[in-house]
């Protein structure tokens, strides 16, 4: 009898189906909704002409970063690299208004770089500045950069030295500082330090972009000869810029991008690209305005245009 009861039982096992496992119509339909939901709610990559726009933004938020001075420089720097860009001219003219004098000195040395005409109005203004380092700058930046002797007046008047900067030096000259110009050397040490040398380094770079990748490990010695090699513009010098692309030094990154970015070449936009993301300020903002140059942004001036 047990025997037969166990049959039984084992018959309607076998028998009975396993429906308890088997997903229903509805069940695999809120499934296959929910898995085109989870693809569908993924972000579509980004357009060229979003991360153009973004590299742009990046550019504009930081010259504009008025709690932070080596932000401001460093963007100034990058906005430099663009040459007589109308819309980096237009940053830089802006800046000269900033009520920072470093940050009103670094954008006269941006405007010395571009070689931008379009500038010269704007810097000519500021050797009626007040403070004594940014008329100085500006004089300086016109005379070397734009062949335009404006400022002589005021170089004049720091050679005489030790001397005030008003009618009786200038003889009733248009360009007046409002500060007595206590010792030529110490003028000239601040326009150096703290005004021409705030944005150019010796590679092109902020000085305040320079001291960052210092503390964060460039080697100076690698990116200046990447910089000097870059000039031969072969194809093995083409390819170690594209590797300091993902080099661990972000003195070497920003220095590929800045390098690749002067070819005006579209095929490297997709590989500078991803440096606008970069951990580092200084290596975004160079990334930026080199991928804004790679896809046909910024204009440069030829060496011709440089004097009137």
């Amino acid at each position: 009898m047990h025997a037969r009861w166990h049959s039984t039982l084992l018959c309607t096992l076998l028998v009975v189906p396993t429906i308890t496992f088997a997903a229903t119509p509805a069940a695999a339909s809120k499934q296959e909704k929910k898995d085109q939901s989870s693809a569908t709610a993924l972000p579509p990559p980004e357009t060229q002409e979003q991360k153009l726009e973004r590299a742009w933004q990046l550019i504009r938020d930081n010259v504009k970063e008025e709690k932070h001075l080596e932000a401001q420089t460093q963007a100034l720097s990058a906005l430099a690299d663009l040459g007589a860009d109308p819309k980096a001219n237009a940053l830089i003219a802006e800046a000269m208004k900033d009520p920072d004098l470093d940050v009103r000195s670094a954008a006269i040395v941006a405007a010395g770089k571009t070689k931008s005409r379009a500038l010269v109005a704007p810097v000519e203004k500021l050797l009626d500045d007040p403070e004594p380092q940014v008329a100085y700058t500006a004089a300086t930046v016109l005379w070397k950069e734009f062949n335009d002797h404006s400022g002589e007046d005021i170089l004049d008047s720091i050679v005489s030295g030790g001397r005030k900067a008003g009618p009786t030096l200038m003889h009733g000259a248009e360009h007046q500082m409002s500060r007595t110009l206590h010792s030529p050397s110490a003028l000239a040490q601040l326009g150096v330090t703290q005004g021409a040398g705030f944005l150019l380094g010796p590679f092109g770079f902020s000085i305040t972009a320079i001291q960052y990748m210092r503390k964060n490990g460039s080697d100076e010695a690698r990116v200046q000869s990447l910089m000097l090699l870059a000039d031969e513009k072969t194809q093995g010098v083409r390819d170690d810029l594209m590797d300091a692309l993902t080099d661990k030094d972000p003195g070497m990154r920003a220095t590929g991008a800045r390098m690749l970015g002067n070819y005006r070449d579209k095929r490297y936009a997709t590989a500078i690209g991803p440096l606008i993301d970069d951990d580092k300020l200084p290596v975004r903002l160079t990334a930026s305005a080199a991928y804004i140059k790679s896809l046909g942004g910024g204009v440069p001036v030829h060496s011709h245009l440089r004097h009137k």
